[in-house]
């Protein structure tokens, strides 16, 4: 993976609206490759507050959290 597309996903990774399955389509990394690439490119408390964050019922990065008007993914990059 080239130093920009580790970029794009760690970008991708803190969008609230871009699901996991959007970065897996784009780059072929699973949700759990995500997260182990952003416990090791970001710093600890920068971690710890992503994954609050996706954790927390303002992101939707899991399919399950959705609104069911979101019906695909897209970027422009």
């Amino acid at each position: 993976m080239t130093p920009e597309d580790t970029d794009r996903v760690i970008q991708m990774a803190w969008e609230d609206r871009t699901p996991f399955e959007a970065i897996q389509f784009q780059f072929g990394l699973a949700e759990k490759d995500v997260i182990a690439l952003m416990r090791k490119t970001l710093k600890r408390s920068s971690f710890n507050l992503w994954r609050k964050r996706v954790n927390s019922g303002v992101s939707q990065k899991h399919r399950e959290k959705r609104s069911a008007d979101i019906q695909r993914f897209k970027c422009d990059l």
